[in-house]
């Protein structure tokens, strides 16, 4: 018999107020369908590399299935310091400055943890990807958008910025290449930044995840590294992993790099929340470093040919695209369907089967715009596109004429 006990009225004000993710919504109504094709979720189409696996499973052959260091095995650290240096031309101390975790979620909300008090403000630009803002919220802080544009490539600047910063601004959060959006931050951008970031005496949080995949013009100039501006060296958390560009969604192992005195308390907090990343999962990802990079850069060619199919489909579609340089998403103006992002994404997915997330789940400034990503198979991106394109042409000609 109930003595009329509720939890409702005993959750937490920080949790109650953020809203469901944007992104799943679709694809739980999708999963109720046939013959979909999904252009939602940013997981990679590729199985792991096989060294990966094999590495794997030899680490559970050889007993190895308890847990780790807590800051994870020691020759993936050193070789996460190896790769960055080599990269990038920076370098960590793998015994103080590089803590592995589980995947660059558990990273984020470590940063977001180890320095926001309640009230303190981080800048984040958008369209961003949904769970920045909420991680920084669940750590007492108090989220300040910077809204960017396709007019000026969705790159914030260092006015943006400068613009937004108050007394009580702690931290500017940095995620280049961009989830939703595709767009890569130059180095002179990015130097630009660092003098305001330097000036008004900030930290800075750089998710980087997406480093290994650019492409075009980017890739020719190369990914910046945020801690390889000199000023930023001491100030920057650094965030990356293995999911994206190595396939390993699944295996759950990210790293962070941060000067000591803020790793202290990252290491400190992944100790009681967490205690160690996957231990074969780690053994993994030393494989991907030490044997996989044709692997990564076989990968890497087959999204840059699956993005210029799915961005020359869109603009074929009519529906003006921006160019992504980075990760595998592109980021259409879907405007003149004279449909709204909402009413894109459920029309295309109840009429055509073809699922994306709209715009504005990633932030205000993505009205209008639908994220799709293009980490499917090609023939699956080439039947999608003519999808898309046979639904569009519905759309304006169902359109009412003017007069």
């Amino acid at each position: 018999m109930s003595d009329g006990f509720s939890f409702e009225s005993r959750l937490a004000d920080r949790v109650l107020g953020v809203p469901p993710s944007g992104i799943r919504r679709f694809f739980d109504i999708a999963a109720t369908m046939d013959d979909v094709i999904s252009l939602g979720i940013g997981e990679p189409d590729f199985v792991s590399p096989p060294e990966v696996i094999r590495a794997a499973k030899a680490s559970m052959d050889e007993a190895k299935t308890g847990y780790t260091s807590n800051a994870g095995i020691i020759e993936l650290r050193d070789s996460i310091s190896d790769q960055i240096d080599q990269l990038y031309g920076v370098r960590y101390d793998p015994g103080s400055e590089i803590l592995v975790t589980v995947g660059v979620s558990e990273a984020l909300q470590l940063a977001m943890l180890a320095l926001l008090n309640p009230g303190d403000e981080i800048l984040i630009p958008e369209p961003c990807f949904v769970s920045y803002g909420p991680t920084a919220i669940f750590a007492g802080g108090k989220v300040v958008y910077v809204p960017t544009s396709v007019e000026n490539d969705f790159q914030v600047t260092a006015a943006d910025i400068e613009a937004r910063i108050t007394p009580r601004t702690k931290m500017v959060f940095l995620s280049y290449p961009s989830n939703p959006t595709g767009a890569v931050l130059r180095r002179e951008v990015l130097e630009e930044i660092a003098e305001v970031i330097v000036k008004h005496d900030l930290v800075v949080l750089s998710d980087e995840i997406y480093d290994r995949l650019i492409y075009g013009s980017a890739y020719a100039a190369g990914h910046t590294c945020l801690p390889s501006i000199d000023a930023l060296r001491d100030r920057t958390i650094l965030l990356g992993g293995f999911s994206k560009a190595y396939a390993m969604t699944g295996w759950r192992v990210g790293f962070v790099c941060a000067p000591k005195a803020v790793y202290d308390m990252m290491y400190k907090l992944h100790q009681y929340i967490i205690m160690s990343a996957p231990t074969a999962g780690q053994w993994g990802a030393l494989a991907g470093l030490l044997h996989c990079q044709d692997d990564v850069e076989r990968m890497r060619l087959a999204y840059d040919q699956r993005r210029r199919t799915i961005v020359d489909g869109f603009r074929a579609a009519g529906c003006p695209t921006f160019e992504p340089e980075g990760a595998f998403y592109c980021f259409p103006d879907i405007t003149s369907t004279g449909l709204d992002s909402e009413e894109f994404a459920q029309a295309l997915l109840q009429e055509e089967h073809v699922a994306v997330v709209p715009g504005d789940a990633f932030g205000p400034s993505g009205a209008g715009f639908v994220r799709c990503s293009y980490a499917t198979s090609l023939d699956k991106i080439e039947e999608a596109v003519r999808r898309i394109q046979h639904f569009t042409a519905k759309m304006r000609s169902a359109a009412p004429v003017a007069g």
